[in-house]
């Protein structure tokens, strides 16, 4: 049996809504799917999905979280992690932030999906 878990991108408006939105699919109200993207990386791949059960994430809207999830947000997560960032790591997320100032790079809603295509099979992730 594979089960169907479906994002509604309508209800995503930044990262924390996202974990909102997808710990709900996932787990019903209340529920949590991870809090940042190694948690995630970590439910995706097994630690929050049935292990007994293929499963597939439908993402409705995800035009609309992409936009939402984008240069802005993702910029706006790099400045939070800076500010806490060991010093061996500040380099790299100053350039990173500043990609995503310029609009460049890979965005958050790049990142989640890079994420899902990583830690599951072909075909898990539909983009509706």
């Amino acid at each position: 049996m594979t089960v169907t878990y479906v994002i509604d991108g309508s209800r995503i408006t930044g990262l924390d809504s996202f974990w909102d939105v997808i710990g709900e699919a996932v787990n019903g109200p209340g529920g949590y799917f991870g809090r940042n993207l190694d948690a995630f990386a970590d439910c995706v791949g097994g630690l929050g999905t049935p292990r007994d059960e293929s499963f597939v994430i439908e993402w409705h809207d995800h035009a609309r979280s992409a936009r939402a999830l984008g240069h802005e947000e993702t910029a706006r997560r790099l400045a939070g992690l800076l500010t806490r960032a060991h010093p061996t790591n500040r380099a790299r997320i100053e350039r990173e932030l500043a990609d995503a100032r310029a609009g460049r790079g890979p965005t958050l809603f790049d990142q989640l999906v890079g994420i899902v295509g990583e830690r599951t099979g072909p075909g898990t992730l539909r983009l509706l």
